[in-house]
């Protein structure tokens, strides 16, 4: 199954936290922060939205950093998958 975001929408899936700090401690499941980058999956077409012309700046593939708690979770297929709007996207990981 496909997913096709609808106007300024993003679908993203996220990448995994680190298990383990800089200092080597392994940090439980429940000690893990929600992961903010993530990778796009699909891209919706933008346009007019509530009268603003939206041009989406992220495209398939590109990695990118996302506000802490945004977006819509789904599983599909047995994947999970956020979808965003393109503002709740920080930036783009180069």
């Amino acid at each position: 199954m496909r997913i096709k975001p609808l106007g300024d929408r993003v679908v993203l899936r996220m990448l995994e936290a680190e298990e383990k700090t800089k200092g080597g401690i392994v940090l439980p499941g429940t000690a893990k922060e929600k992961p903010q980058e993530a990778e796009v999956v699909a891209v919706g077409p933008g346009g007019m939205i509530d009268g603003k012309e939206i041009v989406m700046q992220v495209k398939v593939g590109d990695k990118v950093l996302t506000s802490k708690y945004s977006g819509t979770e789904v599983k599909i297929d047995g994947q999970e998958y956020t979808i965003v709007k393109q503002s709740d996207i920080l930036a783009i990981v180069e």
